[in-house]
């Protein structure tokens, strides 16, 4: 079973709807620079290994894609293989398309911390757009969102069954960890992003109860 992951320029799509018609509009353009150098590094990184640990499913790169490149691997290799487009795509300001999820991983307005979707795993920015995405999509079996700063600087989320938002934040320590209830998942999308951007006054104004672990 193999997994698809498509890069294309930050803002070239809005949303993830609009990425079929971007794709249609590069189809017989030629490759560009950008395309040929990230293709080439995935394919250098995944020659060096042996066969049997390879993490493509083909190699990268399509001469006729335009600005498009198509990415195809291995289903346990999802991980690995997002990590490293993260790496090589983002420096070029290059957005990550999952057509699997529906995803479009645009960087554009980002703020590099650690995210990890209790559903799709580990992310290296977060969006106002993808917070406001991510977190009323929470569901079974892992309905959590966590987005951390620093190490025991955090704020996360996790969504109860009734569709319930239990929130909180961890700034420094066990005697810093707050929580709160909500039963709005955009404003705690909202919340979220706030915090990520530094701005407190919202949360601020919630009544937050002390968390014991």
């Amino acid at each position: 079973m193999s997994y698809d992951h498509v890069l294309l320029p930050a803002g070239a799509a809005a949303s993830p709807d609009a990425v079929e018609a971007y794709l249609a509009g590069q189809q017989g353009q030629a490759e560009t620079e950008i395309v040929a150098t990230i293709a080439a590094e995935l394919d250098r990184r995944n020659d060096e290994l042996p066969e049997q640990d390879g993490f493509l499913g083909a190699a990268a790169g399509d001469a006729g894609a335009g600005t498009v490149l198509h990415i195809t691997a291995p289903y346990d290799a999802i991980g690995h293989v997002r990590a490293l487009l993260f790496e090589l795509a983002t420096p070029h300001d290059y957005a990550i398309y999952d057509p699997q999820l529906n995803w479009l991983i645009d960087p554009t307005g980002r703020i590099d911390v650690t995210v990890t979707h209790g559903g799709a795993g580990e992310f290296p920015y977060l969006t106002e757009k993808l917070a406001r995405q991510w977190v009323p999509e929470l569901c079974e079996p892992n309905p959590y969102l966590i987005v951390e700063r620093d190490d025991q600087i955090y704020i996360q989320t996790y969504r109860d069954e009734p569709g319930l938002y239990m929130l909180e934040y961890r700034d420094g320590g066990p005697d810093r960890h707050f929580g709160t209830q909500l039963a709005d998942g955009d404003r705690v999308a909202e919340l979220i992003w706030e915090w990520t951007a530094g701005e407190r006054a919202r949360l601020d104004a919630l009544d937050w109860e002390p968390v014991s672990l």
